[in-house]
């Protein structure tokens, strides 16, 4: 992890994220705690990391997510070359 990132701010957050147990509670948190685009933002890099992952063009998830071409340069930069959080998501949803 970016040692940029590794604040004790963030740690309290990702405590608190820690102690979710159902998307209900995830739902009434993250609304919450960040903005509609925020969200759907985040939303929207997790679904170009599993498009990626799929093997999708990027002209096939750029239509179906409506993210840039940049946005999609950046998610798979980080699937390449990143701290490899999303292929251990991936592992533990059986993708």
């Amino acid at each position: 992890m970016n040692n940029k990132i590794r604040t004790e701010a963030v740690e309290h957050l990702f405590e608190a994220i820690l102690t979710l147990e159902t998307k209900e509670e995830c739902f009434d948190f993250f609304e919450d705690l960040c903005t509609i685009n925020e969200l759907l933002s985040l939303s929207q890099r997790y679904e170009v990391a599993t498009m990626l992952k799929e093997k999708r063009t990027y002209l096939e998830i750029a239509e179906k997510t409506g993210a840039s071409t940049a946005t999609i340069s950046r998610v798979n930069r980080s699937l390449n070359y990143g701290c490899d959080g999303y292929e251990m998501v991936f592992k533990k949803l059986g993708k």
